[in-house]
């Protein structure tokens, strides 16, 4: 699917250059119809360096004539953002959101009504081409407007589309998960120097570790119990191993962390609205 138009991003920060960068590799976008806004002068030398686009210290002149406008500023200063831009705004322009804990109703609220408006959550992995990314339409949103939005964050990773009641769970998961990967990796690389490899060494193999093991559920479509269930031989290393982690709790430790960054995500919506 190929997007009409010019796409705006309102901040360029990391998300908004990864997803310039994500548009710009895959040719989803050519550069001379892509503007990005920042108040930062450094963070805009980089867009234009890096992906030669249109940059702007001025949020208005982003917007003009933009098709979708993507707001990737930062939870506190969103509300003074969309109200120097809401008069601004082209009619029939797609807000796509990537703010944190930003709920659609906060977001059509400073908006003109029947503005259509994408809540993302996508996660610091885009930043790699590998990001996850949950979607939701508003209530003036078209199904058009969320293939829009696929089109953009498919070229950062994968999408799913659902009901914004159910992107707390995305952030519990997709969108705090690689910190908690990262602290996997961290303690697989600390346990290998325990056991005597370089440091080196031991965080190489824990980072392909991870990613190997990622690659083989996604491209075998095998639950991950039976691949796991293929590496633990009778009396083997790796079912000492797996009873080792299920002594000490690792499902339940990591459920219980989704939970809480779940619910962490639904008490700033509840304050946001």
């Amino acid at each position: 699917m190929s997007i009409n138009g010019k796409v705006a991003f309102v901040g360029a920060g990391n998300m908004g250059q990864a997803l310039i960068k994500g548009l710009v590799e895959s040719e989803t976008m050519p550069r001379d119809r892509i503007c990005a806004s920042d108040p930062r002068p450094e963070q805009r030398e980089q867009c234009w360096e890096r992906y030669s686009v249109h940059t702007s210290e001025n949020n208005v002149d982003a917007i003009r004539d933009a098709s979708v406008v993507v707001l990737g500023v930062k939870p506190q200063i969103i509300d003074k953002v969309l109200d120097e831009i809401r008069d601004h705004l082209p009619d029939d322009a797609l807000v796509i959101s990537i703010i944190a804990g930003k709920t659609i109703a906060s977001l059509e609220a400073r908006l003109e009504p029947t503005t259509r408006v994408i809540r993302s959550m996508p996660n610091v992995c885009c930043i790699v081409g590998a990001g996850a990314t949950g979607l939701a339409k508003g209530s003036h949103a078209h199904d058009a407007d969320l293939e829009v939005a696929r089109c953009i964050f498919d070229s950062v990773g994968m999408t799913v589309t659902l009901d914004e009641s159910l992107l707390d769970a995305v952030t519990g998961l997709s969108g705090s998960g690689p910190a908690y990967i990262f602290m996997i990796i961290e303690a697989l690389a600390d346990a290998g120097v325990k056991a005597g490899l370089s440091r080196w060494d031991a965080h190489a193999l824990a980072c392909q570790t991870v990613l190997g093991a990622a690659k083989l559920t996604i491209e075998t479509k095998e639950h991950p119990g039976r691949l796991k269930d293929m590496v633990c031989s009778p009396g083997g290393t790796a079912i000492a191993a797996v009873h080792t982690l299920e002594a000490g709790g690792l499902r339940t430790t990591l459920i219980n962390a989704v939970e809480a960054a779940a619910r962490r995500a639904e008490q700033l919506g509840r304050r946001d609205g």
